[in-house]
């Protein structure tokens, strides 16, 4: 099972290498976030291998490339509309994609087609190439069709693909998935075989670059042409009516052709930073935009003539510098999100957009903390803010016993639930995460980590002020049970002490011959099942905290 989740590391490279590695590509990634990806493979729950094969492949990603991030199934249980673009396609992207995989909840059902559909529009499949990476551990659940979707894509896209990793999917699911890929020319990985990728990683990777074609003999010299203008389009842009040009690179112009009916034809162009180009005479719709504020023209060129046109986009500046808390420095895992008139963005850690004028809405989040202010900017002007969200900071490990071994395993879970309970009994959940050195940035408040290691489960409260830094240790009391029943269907672990009714409390069963687990110190009972009807065997078994306990029922 190790070797599955090897491979799917291996997979998504393999994507990277063969998609992402095209700079003119726009990509976006889809991260299957249903529930059930709480799954674990050889010990480790699907969703962590996900995000951790993410990070590995995006680091060697060109700073260059344009990749997004879109998941489902990610906020509401039984959504079919649960999905969510939450990093645009942009260069440099990395870190937010990293980021915004770690914090996510996995929760929903698994409506692929519809998610593939939205993230060929976000990349305006229809005008521009464009490539997905869908990344599934289960079958379309909401009543899309993929196949269909493939065919419809390619039929309609420019130049539109589909790669998709079926994660854990027998051969038989992986078919049913794959026509997606297949249609739109792209590829399908079964997430299953080691080698076979391996062997195409080499191929497509380690093979030697083919020898340059020979230099073309050179074209005679044209025929001399009367002198004409070097260009004849040279426009600018600002950002409020008599301030400086934009021109540092961070704007951007798209010139389409005007159909007859004034809308917008095919394009024609996009450039970035000063524009200097010559147009053929006709009609034309030039959009000049710098980050989110954009302004169009219609513009008609005659021979001859130099047109300079100026594009006012009533914008202004905001600058978020995030905090956890007063006084601590900028925080690099702040997500920032901007609301302004007509739209809006998401930008991470150290935040600068150009947005049109008006009053704009910033939401700044680190980890389970989120506060929200209204800025008012008007065009021109620069407005530059701290923004304080006011956490602190937990990090959590496991340990057997009092200032014993520490519990170093990345199938170990926290969830932070807060202390208070809610009328009904239940407390309301609050963050997750997986492994030793668990971190989380939690709002001032009384709170209990929740902690499960295989059989093991203990509750150890805690409270956290804004700017705290604690270090949070958790006694599981627990030992270590190795059980061995040679021949046997399955092993199941009893509580020792029987109930009113002479039952035992049933604790966990595996099916095998052999099994491990983590388990509280005490009195227990290891059960023999056999697989040819015979007769069920038991031993008693004594764990003690911080000790190994290994037992074999014959």
């Amino acid at each position: 099972m190790m070797r599955l989740a090897r491979s799917v590391a291996t997979a998504i490279l393999l994507l990277s290498t063969t998609t992402f590695g095209f700079a003119a590509n726009k990509v976006i990634i889809i991260l299957d976030a249903s529930g059930s990806m709480w799954a674990q493979i050889d010990g480790k729950p699907k969703l962590e291998i996900a995000r951790e094969s993410l990070r590995t492949v995006l680091q060697s990603v060109p700073g260059d490339d344009e990749i997004g991030f879109m998941a489902y199934g990610h906020r509401q249980k039984g959504s079919c509309e649960d999905i969510e673009l939450i990093v645009p396609p942009q260069a440099g992207s990395a870190s937010a994609i990293s980021a915004a995989a770690d914090s996510m909840k996995f929760l929903g059902k698994t409506p692929l087609t519809a998610a593939v559909k939205q993230a060929a529009e976000a990349l305006k499949y229809t005008e521009d190439k464009a490539t997905v990476v869908l990344i599934t551990d289960g079958l379309e659940t909401c009543g899309g069709d993929p196949c269909a979707l493939g065919k419809e894509l390619e039929a309609s896209g420019v130049d539109f693909t589909a790669d998709v990793v079926g994660f854990g999917l027998t051969a038989d699911e992986g078919k049913q998935i794959a026509c997606l890929a297949e249609n739109t020319g792209g590829k399908y990985i079964q997430a299953s075989d080691e080698k076979a990728l391996q062997e195409a990683l080499v191929e497509t990777v380690a093979a030697p670059a083919p020898a340059p074609a020979p230099e073309p003999a050179p074209a005679p010299a044209p025929a001399p042409e009367p002198a004409k203008p070097e260009f004849n389009f040279m426009p600018s842009v600002v950002l409020a009516e008599g301030g400086p040009d934009v021109s540092d690179n961070s704007n951007a112009w798209e010139i389409y052709k005007a159909n007859a009916d004034g809308t917008r034809g095919d394009q024609v162009m996009t450039e970035y930073g000063e524009l200097k180009t010559s147009l053929e005479p006709g009609d034309y719709i030039v959009v000049g935009r710098a980050d989110e504020a954009k302004v169009e023209q219609k513009l008609k060129v005659e021979a001859g003539q130099v047109y300079k046109p100026l594009f006012t986009l009533n914008a202004g500046t905001l600058i978020i510098h995030p905090h956890a808390s007063q006084g601590a420095e900028i925080s690099g895992e702040a997500r920032v999100d901007f609301a302004y008139p007509g739209g809006s963005t998401t930008h991470y850690g150290d935040a600068k957009a150009t947005v049109p004028a008006g009053e704009q809405k910033v939401t700044v989040q680190i980890g389970a903390g989120t506060v929200t202010e209204t800025v008012q900017l008007a065009a021109g002007q620069t407005v530059e803010k701290d923004i304080v969200v006011g956490v602190g900071h937990a990090v959590l490990n496991a340990y057997y016993t009092a200032g014993g071994d520490k519990a170093d395993n990345s199938g170990m879970g926290f969830e932070i639930v807060k202390a208070k309970k809610k009328i009904d009994g239940t407390r309301e959940s609050v963050e997750h995460s997986y492994g030793p050195d668990s971190k989380f940035w939690l709002p001032p408040d009384d709170y209990v980590a929740i902690t499960t290691f295989d059989i093991a489960v203990v509750e150890q409260p805690f409270s956290i002020k804004a700017g705290d830094n604690q270090d949070v240790k958790v006694t599981l009391d627990a030992g270590v049970l190795a059980m061995s029943a040679p021949g046997a269907y399955s092993i199941e672990v009893l509580s020792s002490k029987k109930d009113i009714e002479g039952k035992r409390k049933s604790l966990g069963l595996s099916y095998g011959d052999s099994w491990q687990q983590t388990i509280p110190a005490g009195d227990y009972v290891v059960v023999r099942h056999a697989s040819d009807q015979g007769q069920d065997k038991e031993t008693p078994v004594t764990v003690k905290a911080g000790e190994r306990a290994e037992v074999t029922v014959q």
